[in-house]
């Protein structure tokens, strides 16, 4: 198993109030990709979480 896989799976043994898996597929040849979400938790918390790791990235592109 990849160091990646036994991290998240570290990560997942914890107990957490709530927890957002967001996973895709490389891109098909006509640049297509399914992406798929699960959570476990609060749906109101689970979309604040979502939200705020969107807010983290936005902030990383403006500082590049």
């Amino acid at each position: 198993m990849s160091a990646a896989f036994e991290q998240m799976k570290k990560t997942l043994g914890k107990k957490h109030a709530c927890y957002v898996l967001i996973t895709c597929t490389d891109c098909s040849e006509s640049g297509e990709m399914n992406v798929e979400m699960d959570f476990e938790g609060d749906e109101d918390l689970a979309a604040v979480l979502v939200q705020s790791a969107s807010q983290i990235f936005d902030s990383r592109r403006e500082s590049k």
